[in-house]
């Protein structure tokens, strides 16, 4: 099954850019994952068990700085594909 998620990371500390930009940097290493990123959020595209591993992973990794904050918008559907449908 093919997901969508939009994920804002909000680290909680004075220097706050570097850690999202760490965490995006790691998630477009992930090959089999596609990675959109605008000024609000990022976007991922792939496989459900690829994107969630890989979620899980570098979510585990940016959690070592303390006080993150990370809100998931997970839908199952490839909106790259059909951003207009209802399947």
């Amino acid at each position: 099954m093919r997901i969508s998620v939009e994920i804002s990371y909000y680290p909680l500390h004075e220097e706050y850019i570097n850690p999202i930009l760490a965490f995006i940097d790691r998630l477009k290493t992930y090959e089999d994952l596609e990675i959109v990123t605008n000024g609000m959020s990022t976007q991922v595209f792939g496989d459900y068990s690829s994107v969630m591993s890989a979620l899980n992973t570098e979510i585990e990794k940016a959690f070592t700085l303390p006080r993150s904050v990370f809100i998931l918008k997970i839908i199952n559907s490839d909106l790259r594909i059909c951003p207009n449908s209802n399947e």
